[in-house]
């Protein structure tokens, strides 16, 4: 027998077919600068742009990321690159309303400070002790290192804005909450 799901108090057992397809597309973070946005999920995190949508009449755009190899995949095609785009799994979207990289105090609320509300996104990696290296020789500003704390081999850093990023090692979590 196949694994389901696992069952608490709330968890539908067996979903209705309306729902069958469904995929979580993207989870969208607002940044203050782009630039600098860009250049931190880029180089540090390994993500690739696969969209940058402009909204003039709004005064925003929007920046569609995935990680390295998804991304090879996407069609060259602008268009096609767009729905392709919409109908992955795991993408990462910044959102940038014009003019605040030219505010010196703005700061957007980065969900763990009271009020709390979101809370993290979370990059599994295949090495936790490679990417601490590679964090600390890029000067990446941590929440919690993997050695600290009650919960080890688990790492939280952040990113320009302040969002905190959760770095785990799969093989190192199978006692995870036991």
């Amino acid at each position: 027998m196949s694994f389901n799901t696992e069952l608490q108090t709330g968890v539908c057992e067996q979903p209705s077919n309306a729902s069958r397809g469904f995929v979580l597309n993207h989870s969208m973070l607002r940044v203050k600068d782009p630039a600098v946005s860009l250049d931190f999920y880029s180089r540090i995190m390994g993500m690739r742009l696969l969209r940058k949508l402009d909204f003039p009449e709004m005064s925003f755009s929007l920046y569609f990321l995935a990680v390295a190899e998804a991304a090879q995949h996407a069609p060259e095609s602008t268009g096609e690159r767009t729905a392709w785009t919409f109908s992955q799994a795991g993408v990462l979207e910044l959102t940038h309303n014009w003019g605040t990289e030219n505010q010196a105090e703005f700061k957007y609320h980065e969900g763990n400070a009271q009020p709390q509300g979101f809370g993290h996104i979370c990059f599994s990696v295949p090495d936790l002790d490679a990417a601490v290296k590679w964090f600390d020789d890029n000067q990446v500003v941590y929440v919690k290192r993997p050695d600290q704390g009650k919960m080890k081999d688990v790492a939280f850093i952040k990113d320009p804005d302040g969002y905190w990023i959760e770095i785990v090692e799969p093989g190192r979590l199978k006692n995870l909450g036991m």
